[in-house]
């Protein structure tokens, strides 16, 4: 699968991905270039889901100010 960009990777295929990654490390049936092969595409797919995951936690406050703001400005002009 290191062949998918990042870009094109999904989080919950990536999730999915690692949990398979951690699945064959825990198994101890990986030689020791599979161990690190596996170990560096855990590192890449961990730090893809971050990154995904900052992003969607940047747009839920993007959001959520917008709302709140919105909402605080409603509520003053009805105390008014």
């Amino acid at each position: 699968m290191a062949g998918k960009t990042q870009k094109a990777l999904s989080f919950e295929a990536a999730v999915a991905e690692l949990e398979q990654v951690v699945v064959d490390m825990e198994s101890g049936k990986l030689s020791l270039e599979e161990s690190l092969a596996a170990y560096q595409r855990g590192a890449e797919l961990l730090a893809h889901c971050r990154a995904r995951l900052d992003d969607a936690q940047q747009q839920v406050r993007v959001l959520e100010e917008g709302v709140l703001k919105d909402f605080v400005d409603g509520a003053k002009g009805g105390d008014v």
